[in-house]
Parts: C-alpha cells; structure tokens; sequence
C-alpha cells in the first residue's frame, strides 16, 4: 500500500476556472444526491470492487454528502469523496478509463479538497495515495513518512473487481 500523503488546503486555488473547462467538455461537476447511491454504487463495484463502495456509500450518507461526481449527461465518468474511511481524509476517488486523459480526475480531486477547505479542515489526508505524483504535481501533496499501511493496518481483505 501507498504512503498516505498530506495537502495544504488553505492554499488551493479557487476552481472556478477547471469546473469552466468541464463544463466546455460537456461534464457537470456535482455533489452526488443520496437517491443516486444505488446507481453510483452499481458503477463504482465493476471499476474499482466493494471497498470503495462501501467508502463511497459512507460519504454519500452523510450530511452534507461528501461525495462528488463527474458525468455527462446520464453518463458517470468518475466520482471523488471525502470523510468517508476517517475524518479529514481524501478518497476514494475514480474516473472511468474511457473518460481519462480529459481533467476529470485533477477537477474531482480540487472540488473535493475545496469542499473539505470549506468544512474547516486546514490539511487533508489522501489515504494510501496511489498515484503519489498526480497527488504532488495538483495540489503539493507531500509523503508522510512511515503512513503506510497506516489506517488500513489489520483491515480484512477487500474483494477487488
């Protein structure tokens, strides 16, 4: 497992300008609803397994829902949340293969982050960050050492997909 990794939020810019370049690919950034879950959850468990349904089903529960989603039209392209394994926490977050390479991924993870800047936290926590360069080039995110397995330590298997 991935290093967890830390992001200064107070320091991110606003997003206005990469949900305007979204918007003119046709992808609507949003909140998800609660009555989305079972839709949400049916596209999550083929991409990314149970885990991060169970995760994402967490953050879709709570109030105000700490899930976000990326689609087109009816289509989901990729989803982002946070709070959802601990508080203070960034992830589970996922863009459909087909649909990367467009910014998806880059605008969920600063609308999320700006969401939890706006709940109050000051630094977020991206948890068993995958792709550590993405997380350094975005947002700064920087490795905390000795984090890994960190939270995930003695967790029973996951079914992966």
């Amino acid at each position: 497992m991935a290093a967890d990794m830390l992001v200064k939020l107070y320091e991110l810019p606003e997003d206005a300008e990469i949900i305007g370049r979204m918007e003119a690919q046709g992808v609507t950034i949003r909140r998800a609803l609660v009555p989305e879950l079972s839709a949400i959850a049916a596209w999550i468990e083929p991409r990314f397994g149970k885990g991060w349904v169970a995760e994402a089903t967490a953050g879709i529960m709570r109030q105000p829902v700490t899930c976000w989603i990326a689609h087109e039209g009816e289509k989901l392209l990729g989803f982002a949340c946070h709070d959802a394994t601990m508080k203070g926490f960034f992830g589970p977050t996922g863009v459909d293969e087909e649909a990367r390479g467009r910014g998806i991924g880059h605008a969920l993870l600063i609308r999320t982050l700006i969401d939890m800047r706006d709940q109050g936290y000051a630094y977020g926590i991206i948890g068993g960050a995958g792709p550590m360069g993405f997380y350094e080039k975005s947002v700064g995110a920087i490795a905390i050492p000795d984090s890994s397995p960190g939270i995930y330590s003695g967790m029973l298997p996951l079914q992966r997909p």
